[in-house]
């Protein structure tokens, strides 16, 4: 393939996230007087794009967003960061960040603090299905859960940026951190969640979104959380494969230290002027309930009604 020149202006740095091309799911913006990348010898289109941590903070009062097709736009990032989708090493990750990324601990939805310390009946746990907005839309709407986060966790650069994060040298995933009691909602409930809303096979990307940032993970917080994820993912594998799927590629390991994303990210499909993005690839299969283990059935039952997950279930297209 004959490669693209581009012509690059870059006053503050542009970090993409490139929406779905489906037209029912895209927003257009009107661009920016003076484009901050300029393509030679090509024809742009101009829509929404996630901008940086300084352009994001003025967003509720005009957002000014510059993206391009799809495939020139990954061809850019490629030439200018190199291949987002490779494992770094410990020494290919960026220095950590002494100071904690500060946020405001009222959850937008539910009211209830973000940071812990958190009730001792509450239990939590993290997991990461691509872009952390539409991940985390989907666990706060589920009843039982105290609240969510989204943030930066499994990787090697402590209190990452976002813009550190995008750069595929922490190793950080987005995740979304889920407090949730066990008394109203099982942890089973929330595996159910966790497969329905994206697609695990897709290794180092979700949909349109590509880079380590966007794997599949599950990090559990116990052993009984590690048997359910193990168990639930077999269950899922054989249901998938039956369909034409591959090779789940989920990382199942120990939740390490979960660090919070900037406070504009908290919540944001909640908030209002939030951009409706979605690139997730929800397959449309369900993982049901017979693959509970007997031994754990009766202590970690379904406390979600089928009924929920038919109403306000996740649906292949878009979770959001």
């Amino acid at each position: 393939t004959q490669s693209k020149m581009y012509a690059v202006a870059l006053s503050t740095p542009i970090i993409p996230r490139i929406p779905a091309i489906n037209a029912a799911h895209r927003v257009n913006f009107t661009a920016p007087a003076s484009p901050r990348i300029a393509l030679a010898g090509t024809c742009a289109r101009f829509t929404g794009v996630r901008l940086n941590n300084l352009s994001q903070q003025s967003a509720l009062v005009g957002r000014r967003a510059l993206n391009v097709r799809a495939d020139m736009l990954e061809d850019l990032m490629k030439a200018m960061t190199g291949s987002k989708e490779r494992i770094p090493t410990k020494e290919d990750c960026l220095p950590g960040n002494s100071t904690p990324i500060k946020v405001t601990n009222k959850h937008y939805i539910t009211k209830n603090p973000i940071q812990g310390p958190f009730p001792a009946n509450l239990k939590k746990t993290i997991f990461g299905t691509g872009c952390f907005w539409g991940t985390e839309k989907g666990f706060w709407r589920l009843p039982g859960v105290y609240s969510t986060a989204v943030g930066y966790s499994a990787g090697f650069t402590e209190n990452a940026t976002y813009e550190q994060v995008c750069s595929g040298r922490t190793y950080q995933n987005e995740v979304v951190q889920v407090v949730y009691d066990p008394a109203k909602i099982s942890y089973a409930d929330l595996l159910t969640m966790f497969w329905a809303q994206h697609d695990p096979t897709q290794g180092m990307g979700q949909g349109n979104d590509r880079g380590t940032q966007y794997r599949s993970g599950i990090y559990y917080d116990d052993d009984e959380q590690k048997a359910l994820a193990m168990a639930s993912k077999e269950a899922f594998q054989e249901k998938i494969s039956a369909k034409g799927y591959g090779k789940i590629t989920t990382e199942i390991i120990p939740a390490t230290e979960f660090y919070f994303a900037e406070d504009y990210h908290q919540q944001y499909l909640a908030k209002p002027g939030a951009r409706p993005y979605c690139s997730a690839q929800p397959t449309g299969i369900p993982l049901g309930a017979e693959w509970l283990p007997k031994e754990m059935a009766d202590a970690n039952a379904h406390k979600i009604p089928a009924s929920f997950w038919a109403d306000k279930g996740p649906r292949p297209g878009c979770t959001i």
